[in-house]
């Protein structure tokens, strides 16, 4: 009697199990579906332990969507469907998924959000037109944390289009470990009062020859990061305070790695390696940067002051090996960074960029990685 008992409750218990674990993977949307119970239970235990370093950890940090549950998307339908929805808040980018002309997603007025890729994830566009180019444009977000992505252009193109991807007056924002690569305009901008954010791990390129004979003029405009719209867009004052943080600008970047105006920019552990490059950071007007530790590697002008209108561009224990050029600051001390992160030395900094899990999509999905 003992035994037939026990068994019996052993076939209980395993059905309620077997039965919870249905229910759980149901979904009634075959265009956004979760993930299973294991693999988002993976996720979400990696998600807690994620927390934004350097500037992004400021104004009371970003934890994006936090420990929500992935939403797994492996269409454009669906990833513009997941992004617009407010109730998303964890969203999974599986495969590659063509944006179509014109389709330039915007993600705009949420807070506290995730998205981020499997291996190998990847936001395609085709369109080097002026108003039907770009992959997604992020405006007034608060609390986004975006990695683990491949944005991948169509290639420069100087038609005054759009960027691969835009912040537009968002704060706390960390884009981790993402590459962005042959954007029409650029690869990825910042502007309009955005605040506190933290690019780390992330890989700027070219692999697209650039398309001469635009009406803005440039026959090569793989110009990689602009911060800060114009000169005259005072209301930035105060604002862009940004980190980038170990960072690879690769080859085919020419300009802007970043160029920056206004912001308190800590540019610091970043790799420079192209050999097209003609000026690689760029300090323009009231820009306040502080540049530590960083490899120039066979680059022309590593150091560009611009007209020389900064307000401060110190630099402090960067690398020059065999580049040419202006490499200098202005002789006025930058601002000291509010937070506490691991500063590498320059001779373990190229081997760390450029090795396994380093700069680029080369995470295994929404893991954390540190400073």
């Amino acid at each position: 009697m003992k035994t037939n008992s026990l068994r019996n409750v052993g076939i209980t218990v395993l059905m309620t199990f077997i039965f919870a674990a249905c229910n759980k993977n149901e979904t009634s949307d075959t265009s956004i579906a979760n993930t299973d119970t294991v693999s988002a239970a993976a996720e979400v235990a990696a998600a807690t332990t994620c927390s934004a370093q350097a500037w992004a950890s400021a104004n009371g940090g970003t934890t994006g969507g936090d420990t929500a549950k992935p939403t797994v998307v492996s269409t454009y339908d669906a990833l513009k469907a997941a992004i617009q929805n407010t109730s998303i808040k964890v969203i999974q980018v599986d495969g590659s998924i063509t944006i179509p002309s014109g389709g330039r997603i915007s993600f705009q007025d949420q807070t506290g959000k995730t998205i981020f890729g499997s291996p190998g994830a990847t936001l395609v566009s085709t369109d080097q037109t002026k108003d039907k180019s770009g992959i997604i444009y992020v405006k007034r977000c608060k609390n986004i944390i975006i990695r683990n992505l491949i944005f991948d252009g169509p290639g420069a193109y100087d038609v005054d289009g759009w960027d691969n991807a835009t912040l537009d007056a968002c704060t706390n924002v960390w884009v981790d470990h993402c590459e962005f690569r042959d954007g029409v305009d650029g690869n990825f901008d910042i502007k309009n009062t955005s605040d506190y954010i933290t690019v780390s791990n992330c890989k700027f390129t070219y692999l697209k020859a650039p398309k001469t004979g635009g009406p803005g003029g440039s026959d090569d405009h793989r110009f990689s990061d602009l911060i800060g719209s114009s000169d005259g867009a005072t209301a930035d004052r105060g604002h862009f305070r940004i980190t980038f943080v170990r960072c690879w600008w690769a080859q085919g970047c020419v300009a802007r790695m970043p160029r920056v105006r206004f912001g308190q920019v800590h540019v610091v552990n970043n790799y420079f390696s192209s050999t097209v490059s003609k000026s690689c950071i760029q300090a323009g007007f009231e820009a306040n940067l502080l540049i530590e530790s960083n490899v120039f590697e066979n680059v022309k002008n590593p150091i560009d002051l611009m007209d020389k209108t900064s307000t401060a561009v110190q630099l402090r224990g960067n690398a020059f090996n065999n580049t040419s050029g202006t490499a200098s600051g202005n002789g006025v001390t930058a601002f000291i960074p509010p937070y506490s992160i691991t500063v590498l030395d320059t001779a373990s900094v190229k081997l760390t960029i450029t090795g396994t899990n380093g700069a680029g999509a080369t995470l295994a999905g929404n893991s954390c990685s540190s400073l």
